[in-house]
Parts: C-alpha cells; structure tokens; sequence
C-alpha cells in the first residue's frame, strides 16, 4: 500500500479547479495547490475543500510543477493541470496501484475536448503522459510550455487503463490564441539556440496538417478535426517563424 500526493498548479482557474479537485476526492491522500497569485476565486473554492494551498510566482511551467512536486509529503505524486480531471475508470487503476505498486511509473492516456465534445483523433489522442510517479526517478522537463515528465533511465513506465480528461478549449478562439502564446514561449526559449529555415517552417507547417489530418484521422472528427489540424499548423508555423525572427534578431 502507498499513499499519494496529488499536485496542481493554478492561475485563474475558478471555472475548473473545483471539479478538479472532486475527482480525486477519497483517492489521493492529499491534495497540494500551487497557485499563482490568481485573481478570481481559484483559492477560495480550493480552500473550501480543504488542500493544502500554497502560492508562489509563476516563473515557467516547469520550474512551477517542480516546485509543486517539492511540496508533496509522499514520494509518489500524481500532477494534474487545472482543466483535467479523473474518469471513474482511471480513478479505479489508479486504486489499484495504491493497493499493490508494481512500478514507480505509471501514463496514460489523455482525452481533450473541443466546444464540449471529446476528440478520439489527431495528436490529441491518444495524448499518453506520465503523471504518477516516484518522485525519486522522475522530474518535470521538456521544453516550456511543452513539459513532460522524464524518468530515469531502467526505470520501467507502465501504461494504464482509462483516460485524464482534459477540458481544453470552448471554441476556436481560444485555440488559436493559445497556438500562438505557446509557440511565442517556445521561440523565446530557444531563440539563439537552434537554427531554422524557410524550408524547414514550409515542409513542417503543411506536414503537420497532413499528420494530424489524415495520418491521425482528424477526418473523422468532421470540421472540429479539420479545425483543430489547422491550429496544429498555424502552431508549427508561429513556432519556427518567430523562432527564426529571435535568431535574426528582428524580433523584440
């Protein structure tokens, strides 16, 4: 038997972090919230479901997660994002790894929707991520604000049944406005750091169109997967452009 530590980090996150919470209710033997200074009812409607509420200043996605993981009393955590929370079938595997953990390891697979519908196509599923681990074999690293969780090598992950629901975007707008703030971070972190050329912002931006499209079967999400295939685009397109921008320095 162990016992878990889930983590959340929070900015603004009142429509979201209250079902958050609920779904880890009677699972995780506690629940840590690392919120950002947020300006609307985050803390308030976290508190009054009794986690552990801590703030600090947000300084990247994965300098925050980091932190979160510092917080927690238990070695395996379980880190969530605001807008996700747990299926009843993923509540139950994860049970069951309480009761008997045969690895310090665990992803799975994680299900977004689009204007209130899940989308089971294009890179957004099967999204597998690792989010219960042994803090002792795992960190969260990547690429802001791409972070993932990397394990040490010969430690086995083992993957795991049901899905992480991800409440991500209510609309068009906030798909696009969201594709380009992640590719002006990216660019921003790794301006000066890695070549790029025309060339390569041509063949990418098309081929990931392509990939999430036809090759990830967006087709069969109708407009929603030709929509949600174009922001993948328009994303790749931003990223290596303002990328390019840094490295010519023309971009303030």
């Amino acid at each position: 038997m162990i016992k878990v530590s889930a983590v959340i980090i929070t900015f603004n996150e009142e429509k979201n972090i209250g079902r958050c919470i609920d779904s880890l209710a009677g699972l995780a033997d506690e629940i840590i919230v690392l919120d950002s200074f947020s300006k609307d009812d985050t803390k308030k409607i976290a508190l009054e479901r009794a986690v552990k509420f801590h703030e600090n200043v947000f300084d990247g996605h994965i300098q925050q997660k980091n932190r979160a993981v510092s917080l927690a009393s238990h070695d395996y955590v379980l880190s969530l994002d605001a807008d996700e929370y747990l299926s009843e079938e993923l509540r139950k595997s994860i049970a069951t790894i309480k009761e008997n953990p045969l690895h310090q390891a665990y992803s799975m697979n994680r299900l977004s929707s689009f204007k209130g519908r899940w989308i089971r196509a294009t890179d957004w599923y099967p999204d597998k991520k690792i989010r219960l681990w042994n803090r002792k074999v795992g960190h969260w690293g990547g690429n802001n604000p791409h972070d993932t969780v990397i394990i040490n090598k010969g430690i086995t992950v083992k993957h795991i049944n049901g899905d992480l629901l991800h409440v991500a975007y209510d609309g068009i707008e906030p798909l696009f406005q969201k594709a380009y703030a992640y590719a002006l971070i990216y660019a921003r972190d790794k301006g000066g750091r890695r070549g790029v050329t025309a060339f390569t912002i041509v063949y990418k931006t098309f081929f990931s169109f392509f990939r999430n499209f036809v090759l990830k079967l967006g087709f069969t999400c109708g407009y929603d997967g030709f929509i949600i295939s174009c922001a993948a685009s328009v994303y790749t397109f931003y990223k290596y452009s303002l990328l390019r921008e840094y490295n010519t320095g023309r971009k303030g």
